[in-house]
């Protein structure tokens, strides 16, 4: 009996061995003790470009929006949306009502005003006159009166004459100054209502597009409100918006690619004219202004979003590792290095990144070293790792 317990306790053993040796294998390599996949990567010490990456919208840099100086009616408009216009030409044209017909009256009024000069003048040469002989009279009396030849009364009365002769000419001629003042008034007055006739006339100040026509004839405006808009084409530029945090180096005449969001594949090239002395303290953005060197034909609409990318100036060679390597592990920003087969996290200090995934460590890491790039799931000091080419999901 105790022989066939003990062949049954040893066949026991033979088949339980290789089912927990199998077991164990299988937890090592493929359950939750297995080693984490892991890509590695060297340290390189290479020269890099960065680049940064902004979103923005098509506008014009000058919009010009055309309006009536005073509140009136349209009459006419000539020009639709997307007409190209040439700079003087009448786009249309506002209701004048009375402006003809007052022009007139003060026409009338000019003429009545310069027969009024006219005759102020006449009488001016009349009072002149008079004023002479009543002086000459008055100066014959005084002399005759020294050798007694005449009254006193004779004399006191030609020097009233004479006084009297004075004022009127005096009079005159403040009728006359009158009569220039009130002819240059028609004058002023008629001038302004034909410039104000002339901006009855919607003219397009520029070459360039019509972008917006705001009103159609008949309708009824107010002084400054726009009626047609007109953009020049050539002033078409870029407003992008850019992470502060990325934009140490941007600045003017720095070279940009502009991808619409209509065009993915037809890339434009342009530069950056002007970084905004203002930026965003909301979204903490800075806001630039990128052109193009040659405009897309055809022109993009006004408010299309844009992908803009700024290539910076080039940096010195220095370490440099994937960004995907860089890693936070325990409050400190670092990568994992592979030594001896094990794993050790080392703390860098980062500099610029490009948009090709690789980012410069300015301390903490050299030349020739190996650090993870990619793992299947989290890493610590203690994690047993595979080597592998690359790892599902991940980039290549």
């Amino acid at each position: 009996m105790k022989k066939i317990f003990k062949n049954r306790t040893l066949v026991l053993i033979a088949v339980l061995v290789p089912i927990l040796a199998l077991f164990a294998y299988t937890a090592l390599r493929s359950g939750p003790l297995a080693p984490i996949p892991v890509t590695v990567a060297a340290v390189e010490n290479i020269a890099i470009a960065p680049a940064v990456f902004g979103i923005g919208t098509v506008q014009a840099r000058f919009i010009h929006r055309i309006g009536p100086t005073v509140a009136g009616r349209v009459e006419r408009l000539e020009v639709h949306v997307g007409d190209r216009v040439a700079a003087g030409q009448m786009l249309g044209r506002m209701d004048g009502i009375d402006l003809d017909e007052r022009i007139q009256a003060l026409e009338a009024a000019i003429a009545r005003a310069g027969a009024s000069l006219s005759a102020a003048e006449a009488r001016i040469v009349d009072a002149e006159a008079t004023f002479s002989y009543t002086s000459a009279r008055a100066r014959r009396e005084e002399s005759l009166v020294e050798v007694h030849a005449t009254s006193r009364d004779t004399m006191e009365a030609k020097q009233m004459e004479r006084q009297v002769a004075k004022a009127r000419l005096a009079a005159v001629r403040a009728d006359l100054s009158a009569s220039r003042h009130e002819l240059a008034r028609y004058r002023a007055e008629r001038d302004a209502l034909i410039r104000q006739r002339e901006n009855l006339d919607l003219v397009s100040p520029v070459d360039g597009l019509v972008t917006q026509r705001a009103v159609d004839p008949g309708t009824t405006v107010v002084a400054g409100q726009t009626v047609v808009e007109v953009i020049d084409p050539s002033t078409l530029w870029i407003e992008a918006r850019f992470d502060q945090l990325q934009t140490a180096g941007l600045g003017p005449d720095l070279p940009a690619r502009i991808v619409m969001r209509s065009r993915p594949d037809a890339p434009s090239v342009g530069r950056v004219l002007r970084i905004e002395p203002l930026a965003d303290a909301v979204t903490e953005e800075m806001l630039a202004k990128a052109t193009f060197d040659v405009l897309p034909d055809p022109l993009p609409p006004l408010g299309e979003l844009a992908e803009v990318t700024v290539d910076l100036p080039p940096l010195p060679p220095r370490p440099t590792v994937a960004t995907a390597s860089v890693q936070r592990y325990q409050g400190r920003l670092g990568v994992w290095a592979v030594e001896d087969g094990g794993l050790a996290f080392v703390p860098v200090k980062t500099g610029a990144s490009d948009l090709e995934g690789r980012i410069q460590i300015l301390e903490g890491l050299e030349a020739g070293r190996r650090v993870v790039v990619y793992s299947h799931r989290a890493l610590s000091g203690k994690s047993r790792i595979e080597i592998v080419e690359r790892i599902p999901g991940t980039a290549p």
